[in-house]
């Protein structure tokens, strides 16, 4: 199918290319964040709002889920960080007035971009099987629809309960509780999409799906390898900790097909050395390896680690490897064996570059590894980060000081809601536990993922999708099938603070939900309430808005939760005092320490400043709790992408003016990109050899193999340094290309930084 170019903003058609740049943020960013929160906000409240983010008094940033250290600037926030507050705290509003004046076939057209800038919802909306539009309709008769559809159907399988990463503990807790009371397992969440492929290997190998590090042991690291990461956009305030490690001593390698600026050389804006000096270089080595050849890499060093060790004992941590692991001797034969040649095709690298850094891995004790999307999101994922782990295990780096695995995740509190339960393949433990202190029989048979619910909707087995959060059908792979999954459904529902596509794409009946953002105050009769969110190092503490609310009609994540479980589950399911728990926060922490491990003395210990750590076996005790009660070396045959002749593989990736799926602008400055989105990333030589120059617009065309056309049309081509025969281009516009059965081996997740693409002109192939 050939998708249409939305409707673009007038900037698109004025998009101008330079020259990529050569650091990240410094006065840059302080003008870009200054600028966007001015924008929304306006002065005064911006001042307001943004000293307040991440401080131990303040909310949680909306944005990404980076740690904050004990010591606050009082800036404790990036431009990224500023853009994602500015466009939630917006004075900006989407009434029933915007409704009434466009329908639905008005908004198709429209970009992420332009749909997100129309500001903050204020009323529940209802769009009535058959109408053309949206219409104002109360709390009470919206519950009541939810409850009336889903007591309609034929089985508690027929819905799926979606969840996005900026859920609180609190709301993930009830949610996932209200859904398995109603009987399903069925929770789908951004996880399924984004880090699933470390969950999956982790959890196999160490037996926690969670990273193995804290904030201080990535300052105290040797060596901090960042693979398949660009922190300069995606997780700016880890710039801050990379420059404190190179401070105290530490090398970093930067592995990745594209040259980021974040990966060179960091001008911190809240230090004179990053206003009128030259900042701090964090890549000491720069690997720009070919889509998908991180495995090789990683089977390179470890079979340069067991070579070295033979031929100068003391290499591997031998004391660790025998009490502590399991499956060395099986590892190292297979390790032994890993072909040069084919580490070199798939790695795209010379040899020597891999035994430069190859010669810092030997010479640092204490070695963190880094990574996000870039390793998630291939076929092959699951077994590259498996290597990754054997690469750590061999020398003692998981649960010491200094050392260990740092899986880098998105939104604010996406693992936090994985610890809540929201989660389609629930252990029994956790639901035992459940079930004992909500006296009720949760479903044990494992629900749909993301990918699972599309397929499900697609095929009519799911008839009502709710979503708390998010943006699903942007973040969803295989746009056009996705849409035509979610306008099978007989109700869609979306819990939102802002218009996004999701809205648009809507089922028979849908309902438009607004709540409450983390910026502003939830105040009940009871008093203001707090909720909590886990970052990234598993660290829990309080989050706090203060700002008025955008509407007297918004509801909280927490009530919105509570009032449809009470209509849809009445007397029946759980015994869970959803009226008492909408009005007070801390009666819910209580029994999340009744079923979670962890959470012990919840309500005092997270009014501590800071929070607290939640428990990590492996880097707490060096404890392993995986099938073997060890951390589990494993045995993965080298995977890479092939790639047929005259075709590309195609990455996804964010701008720089952009999270996730919210775009908060047009430019990417850092790549050079202004006032447009619209672009493909690719080789000169490619270029070249397919008789095109910088500046053409092409088609980019997925090819799978399974008959269905994938299309994304209207692109202009962008000379650039990625690897021969990659290319890359920004999400949304390109999951188009990304089909829904291209999905990770174990996690299931999309592959949408591999994808086998031709390029056409208007006027045929190239």
């Amino acid at each position: 199918m050939t998708r249409k170019p939305p409707a673009e903003d007038p900037g698109d058609a004025r998009l101008l290319v330079g020259p990529p740049k050569e650091y990240a943020a410094g006065i840059p960013a302080v003008t870009s964040s200054l600028r966007h929160a001015g924008e929304q906000m306006g002065v005064r409240r911006s001042l307001l709002t943004l000293l307040r983010v991440n401080q131990k008094e303040g909310f949680d940033c909306p944005g990404c889920a980076w740690p904050e250290p004990d010591h606050r600037h009082k800036a404790e926030f990036c431009e990224n960080g500023a853009k994602a507050v500015a466009e939630e705290a917006t004075v900006r509003r989407v009434t029933p007035e915007f409704f009434a004046e466009n329908t639905l076939e008005d908004l198709l057209p429209r970009s992420d971009y332009w749909l997100g800038q129309q500001g903050r919802l204020t009323h529940p909306m209802y769009r009535p099987a058959g109408a053309d539009r949206y219409e104002p309709i109360s709390w009470d008769d919206a519950f009541a629809l939810i409850a009336r559809e889903l007591a309609a159907l034929d089985h508690p399988d027929q819905a799926a309960f979606y969840t996005s990463g900026r859920a609180s503990n609190e709301a993930a807790f009830l949610y996932q509780l209200f859904v398995r009371g109603f009987g399903t397992n069925n929770l789908p969440d951004c996880s399924n999409m984004c880090h699933e492929s470390s969950g999956s290997a982790l959890v196999e190998t160490i037996g926690i799906g969670k990273g193995s590090v804290s904030l201080e042991d990535l300052h105290e690291a040797d060596l901090i390898l960042v693979v398949g990461q660009n922190p300069g956009t995606n997780h700016p305030r880890m710039l801050s900790a990379l420059e404190k490690a190179k401070q105290q001593g530490a090398r970093v390698i930067a592995v990745n097909p594209l040259p980021e600026a974040g990966l060179l050389r960091f001008k911190n804006p809240q230090k004179p050395s990053g206003v009128i000096g030259g900042g701090t270089k964090l890549a000491d080595q720069f690997l720009q390896i070919r889509l998908g050849g991180d495995q090789a890499l990683f089977q390179a060093f470890n079979r340069m680690l067991l070579e070295a060790e033979d031929e100068a004992p003391g290499i591997l941590d031998t004391s660790f490897i025998e009490r502590y692991t399991h499956g060395f001797e099986e590892f190292a034969e297979h390790a032994r064996k890993a072909s040069w040649d084919e580490i070199l095709e798939a790695t795209g690298l010379p040899e020597e570059e891999i035994w430069e850094a190859f010669g810092q891995v030997l010479a640092a004790e204490k070695i963190v590894v880094c990574w996000a999307m870039g390793l998630t999101q291939h076929k092959h994922s699951v077994p590259t980060i498996r290597d990754v782990v054997n690469f750590l295990l061999l020398r003692g780096n998981i649960g010491r000081p200094g050392a260990g695995l740092c899986p880098v995740r998105g939104h604010s509190n996406v693992q936090g809601d994985r610890t809540m339960g929201i989660y389609e393949k629930p252990d029994d433990a956790f639901l035992d536990r459940l079930g004992a202190e909500f006296v009720f029989t949760p479903p044990r048979r494992h629900g749909h993922d993301a990918v699972n619910s599309i397929r499900a909707m697609r095929d009519g087995d799911v008839k009502v999708f709710v979503a708390l959060g998010g943006n699903f059908v942007a973040a969803a792979p295989d746009t056009d099938l996705t849409e035509q999954a979610l306008r099978r459904c007989r109700l869609t529902v979306q819990i939102s603070t802002k218009l996004n596509r999701s809205h648009v794409i809507a089922g028979e009946q849908a309902l438009i939900l607004p709540c409450l953002g983390r910026t502003e105050a939830d105040l009940r009769p009871s008093g203001p309430q707090l909720v909590t969110v886990e970052d990234s190092m598993g660290m829990v503490h309080l989050s706090r808005g203060r700002l008025a609310p955008a509407s007297e009609h918004l509801l909280s994540e927490v009530a919105i939760i509570c009032r449809m479980a009470r209509a849809a589950l009445g007397d029946a399911g759980p015994q869970a005092p959803w009226e008492d728990f909408e009005g007070h926060y801390d009666r819910i922490r209580d029994r999340i320490e009744r079923v979670i491990p962890g959470f012990e003395d919840f309500n005092a210990r997270v009014r501590r400043p800071g929070g607290f750590a939640l428990p990590h076996p492996p880097r707490d005790e060096r404890r392993f709790t995986t099938a073997t009660g060890l951390a589990n070396f494993t045995v993965n045959l080298l995977e890479s992408p092939k790639v047929p002749p005259g075709r590309l593989l195609l990455q996804t990736l964010r701008s720089h003016d952009q999270y996730n799926t919210t775009i908060y602008g047009l430019d990417d400055r850092y790549r050079g990109i202004h006032q447009g989105r619209r672009v493909l990333f690719l080789h000169p030589d490619d270029l070249t050899e397919r008789g095109l120059a910088d500046g053409d617009t092409v088609d980019i065309v997925s090819e799978y193999g399974d008959g269905v056309e994938r299309r994304a049309p209207a692109f202009r081509t962008v000379s650039y340094p990625t690897p021969r025969g990659c290319c890359a281009a920004y999400f949304p516009e390109t999951n188009v290309l990304v089909p829904l059965d291209s999905t990770a081996a174990i996690s299931n997740t999309p592959t949408s930084k591999s994808i086998v693409v031709r390029l056409e002109r208007v006027s045929g192939d190239v």
